[in-house]
C-alpha cells in the first residue's frame, strides 16, 4: 500500500556499497526503517542530503504489514534548516535530540502528538534567537510528557527520582527554575548557575533512564554540558 506521511529523519547506517538503512519516525506510520539504494553514489543525483539527523521530509511511502524494511516511493525536503548543519552548538544538540528519541520510542511506535512537538523542537532549534543553554532541559521535560513519565508537578522530576544530587541550598533554587521551564518552555529566559544547568541535566537523564529502564550512558552527554555553559 502507497502512503503519503511527513518524517523525521532519526538515524542512518551504510548498507553495501552505496545504500543505506534509514530509521525516519513518521506521523501517521509511526517510527520505520527504510532501504535507500544508491543514494551513497557520487554525482549530482545523490540525495545523501536528506537523510541528514532531524532533516523533516514529505513522503509517499510503500507501507507493507510485518516487513521490516521498508521502501520510499518518493522523498521531498519539507523545510530546509538555516542553522542547525552549520553552528556547532545546534548540530550537537540535534545528535543528542536524535539519541534521546532513538532510546524512547521502537520499531512502529506511533504518535501523531509527539511528532508534532519534535516537529515544533527541531524548527525552534533552527531559529537564531533560540537560547540553546536552556533547549536540551526543556526538551527532555516536554517529550517525557508525551511519553506518559512526566510528573505534574516540578517537584515530581525530584522527588519520583532514585538519586538526590542537589545540596539544601541548591534544592529550591533548582525547583523555581524547574517551574519557569514548565510554564515558560523553549522561551524561558531564567538565569540560573551553570553547576545547576548541568546537574539538572544530569538528573532529568537518569530520571529516563529510570523511567525506561534503559541505563547505558549517552554518548553525546559531554558536549551537551559543553553547550549549556
Amino acid at each position: 500500500m502507497i502512503r503519503k506521511t511527513s518524517g523525521l529523519v532519526l538515524s542512518s547506517i551504510r548498507y553495501k556499497d552505496t545504500s543505506i538503512i534509514v530509521k525516519i519516525f513518521t506521523r501517521e506510520l509511526g517510527l520505520k526503517s527504510y532501504l535507500i539504494n544508491g543514494v551513497r553514489s557520487m554525482g549530482k543525483g545523490s540525495k545523501m542530503a536528506l537523510y541528514q539527523p532531524l532533516t523533516l521530509l514529505d513522503l509517499v511511502v510503500y507501507n507493507k504489514e510485518n516487513s521490516g524494511l521498508q521502501r520510499i516511493s518518493e522523498a521531498r525536503l519539507q523545510r530546509a534548516h538555516q542553522r542547525i548543519p552549520f553552528d556547532f552548538s545546534r548540530t550537537s544538540i540535534a545528535l543528542f535530540m536524535t539519541e534521546v528519541i532513538n532510546r524512547s520510542i521502537y520499531e512502529n511506535y506511533q504518535n501523531e502528538s509527539l511528532f508534532d512537538f519534535l516537529s515544533e523542537s527541531v524548527v525552534i532549534l533552527d531559529q537564531g534567537e533560540t537560547l540553546l543553554s536552556h533547549y536540551p532541559l526543556v526538551f527532555l521535560i516536554e517529550k517525557a510528557k508525551f511519553l506518559g513519565i512526566a510528573p505534574e508537578e516540578a517537584e515530581g522530576f525530584i522527588l519520583e527520582s532514585d538519586k538526590q544530587p542537589f545540596t539544601n541550598q541548591e534544592l529550591p533554587v533548582t525547583l523555581e527554575y524547574l517551574q519557569n521551564l514548565l510554564e515558560e518552555k523553549y522561551h524561558c529566559t531564567h538565569k540560573i548557575p551553570v553547576i545547576i544547568r548541568r546537574k539538572l541535566l544530569d538528573h532529568l537523564l537518569d530520571f529516563y533512564a529510570q523511567q525506561m529502564e534503559n541505563p547505558s550512558a549517552f554518548k553525546s552527554l559531554a558536549v551537551i554540558r559543553q553547550v549549556m555553559e
